[in-house]
């Protein structure tokens, strides 16, 4: 029997397991780190116990420290959730060492997979079929760049160890090849603790299906039908749907054998993904398809499977780990309709995909979507985990139905506090190759400007918030309330504030009056002409706000925070912040520092004192919630001052290297 089960992870997949648990009548711990400390799923777990500080090396990944905390609290089983130790066979031997039970496949099984030179290899024996590269132990620079004009480019650099993209790296012509080699082994050994990696043949027009197994302990095995994930940036997964669009029986079954056979090669207990590339190039064939990699535990995307089976694979790893047998067998699963998961992230897609920090003031998902999230509104976002605040998961009978009604709902979300990428997610789902199935890996990078595209915010908006701010008008006032607060008297004229707006570093400065009841004019700033606002009122069904704007209805939902305001409308989120005193000076040139565009860890130095550098040369690598990215000279110059070295902890906006004035350098 199993009783209470201690999650060995954070977040949403926290929340997203407590929740089975406690329909089944099982107790629930949580772990928590420090900077987790009043974090979702602490709140919805029946006991919590510290684990350690923010770090995931000192708090997530202490082995030690999740076994003591199952200890003190009397949990009879582990769940390992995804990522952090949830593929670890070290961990696996700790837990049932401890006397406890693994919810999740054996070490054994982890070990076969986890490597993905040996899985390949173990693949090919079982008749599996695997993607043409290199995958064995050699590592110096001459054999792997020898391989790879063997196998011929374009080639995929990839991490042996690991996943989700980590120590990725496509290279397209052999001179890139050194470079592109020592970033993925520097990616690869900051993320896994191993440097190793293998090369593979990049295939052309590819797609990225995998499929859904299930074993347990006595023998049998199923696949529960195929994810596409081909929806990607930088090799993470955007969106991911069930089942994959254009697939045919034949192709299906072809892939569900072969998912079958590698479950099988390594005795697979538990909920796993198998992980293939197909090349699309002339559509779904069974004979285009190859073995990428095998996931040894539940994935982020399991929520579409669980949509069209109708079942709950939490359950089902529960079940396993108790000793059932599976629930059902493979002529007794079907699916229905088609279901569509997107990933909501606090990043910046205008600025790259550059995760975000902050904290989230105002939260609220629109209804109709199964949102899993481990966030509740005033959480914060620490530079310490990995960005993603929520997936938000839509079923319905078509595909075309379901992406229509999960734009939808991303377009009505509200996340105030924190950049996210929910503009891009609309504007992804409502593309037209999106919509229209042609779908392959490359196809975001293909269309990122159109994606990317900041949103100008309307003079119409900025007049809201404009008058929001004054002061003159209560934001939290029902529908039946006047909107107005009544300042001081004024004997020359009307009621009138100066309003200040910060917005991409520069400061807006606005004059907002109070003509009538409900009347305001707002004036300056980014405004061609003065704009009248008028009958401003909140909607009946609380949703948000209309009002004229020079005559013209406009309808806006509303967040203010202390330090801000955020307006929604059709789908796009328009941020100003208030700044509190307006400091001259305070930015430093930006022309002559390189400074942190989030808090990190540097990775690596390459500039000293008195270097010469031309513009977009690379100076320093950094890391930040699991991202590389290297920061380049911002002209050319003289570095005057090196003020960080490799492996120091830096916050947002520190300044990491000075260039000489542009009077004195050489």
């Amino acid at each position: 029997m199993i009783t209470k089960i201690l999650i060995a992870n954070r977040g949403e997949i926290a929340c997203r397991v407590i929740r089975t648990a406690r329909r089944m009548g099982i107790a629930t711990v949580a772990v928590f780190s420090d900077a987790d400390r009043d974090a979702l799923h602490v709140k919805m777990a029946d006991e919590a116990v510290r684990i350690g500080p923010a770090p995931a090396a000192e708090s997530y990944l202490d082995i030690g420290a999740i076994i003591d905390a199952a200890r003190v609290t009397g949990a009879d089983a582990v769940h390992p959730g995804y990522g952090f130790l949830s593929e670890n066979p070290d961990f696996v031997e700790a837990v049932e060492r401890a006397g406890l039970i693994f919810i999740g496949p054996s070490a054994d099984a982890i070990r076969a997979m986890g490597l993905k030179d040996a899985a390949k290899r173990l693949m090919e024996k079982a008749k599996v079929p695997v993607v043409p590269g290199y995958h064995g132990d050699a590592q110096e620079l001459v054999v792997l760049a020898g391989k790879a004009n063997e196998i011929g480019f374009p080639v995929l650099i990839k991490a042996r160890a690991g996943g989700g993209g980590k120590g990725m790296r496509r290279v397209d012509d052999q001179a890139d090849f050194p470079a592109a080699l020592s970033s993925a082994k520097r990616e690869a050994k900051a993320s896994f603790g191993d440097e190793r990696v293998l090369v593979e043949k990049f295939v052309d027009t590819p797609r990225h299906i995998e499929i859904q197994v299930f074993g347990d302990s006595h023998g049998n095995v199923v696949h529960l039908f195929e994810r596409d994930c081909s929806a990607q940036r930088r090799h993470q997964k955007v969106i991911e749907e069930a089942p994959a669009p254009g697939m045919t029986e034949e192709m299906r079954a072809a892939m569900g054998e072969a998912a079958v056979k590698a479950a099988q090669a390594i005795n697979y207990r538990g909920a796993g993904t198998v992980e293939f590339i197909v090349d699309a190039s002339e559509g779904l064939r069974p004979d285009r398809f190859w073995f990428m990699e095998m996931n040894t535990r539940l994935q982020v995307e399991h929520p579409v499977t669980e949509a069209i089976t109708g079942l709950d694979l939490v359950e089902w790893q529960i079940r396993v780990a108790r000793g059932e047998r599976l629930p059902k067998r493979q002529r007794e699963l079907s699916i229905s309709g088609h279901a569509v998961e997107a990933r909501i992230y606090a990043e910046d897609a205008a600025r790259g995909f550059l995760p975000a920090v902050g904290t989230v003031g105002h939260l609220q998902f629109a209804e109709g979507m199964r949102v899993d999230t481990g966030v509740a509104e005033g959480d914060t976002i620490t530079p310490f985990y990995d960005p993603m605040i929520a997936k938000a998961i839509v079923h319905a009978p078509t595909r075309t139905e379901a992406i229509a009604e999960l734009a939808g709902g991303l377009s009505r979300t509200e996340i105030a506090g924190t950049v996210t990428n929910t503009g891009f997610l609309v504007r992804l789902l409502r593309q037209d190759d999106f919509a229209g199935a042609n779908l392959d890996t490359g196809m975001i990078d293909r269309h990122v400007d159109e994606l990317v595209t900041a949103i100008q915010t309307p003079e119409e908006v900025i007049a809201f918030m404009a008058v929001v701010v004054s002061g003159m008008v209560d934001p939290h006032t029902t529908p039946e309330e006047p909107a107005v607060l009544i300042g001081p008297w004024e004997n020359w004229g009307y009621p009138r504030r100066d309003v200040r707006l910060s917005h991409e570093g520069e400061v807006e400065s606005y004059s907002v009056t109070r003509r009538g009841v409900r009347e305001w004019r707002v004036s300056g700033g980014a405004l061609a002409e003065p704009l009248q606002l008028s009958e401003l009122k909140r909607q009946a069904d609380g949703s948000g706000w209309t009002a004229y704007v020079n005559g013209r209805r406009k309808a806006v939902r509303i967040a203010r925070l202390e330090d801000g305001i955020t307006v929604f409308e059709e789908g796009a989120a328009h941020v100003r912040g208030i700044p509190k005193i307006e400091r001259a000076g305070d930015a430093a040139a930006g022309g002559d520092t390189v400074t942190a565009p989030m808090p990190g860890v540097v990775k690596e130095v390459t500039a000293s004192a008195g270097q010469t550098v031309k513009a977009g040369d690379a100076l320093i690598v950094m890391e930040a919630m699991k991202m590389e990215m290297t920061l380049s000279a911002p002209r050319d110059g003289t570095i005057g001052e090196v003020l960080v070295k490799a492996g120091q902890q830096v916050s947002d906006g520190t300044v990491l290297i000075a260039l000489e004035a542009e009077e004195n350098a050489s």
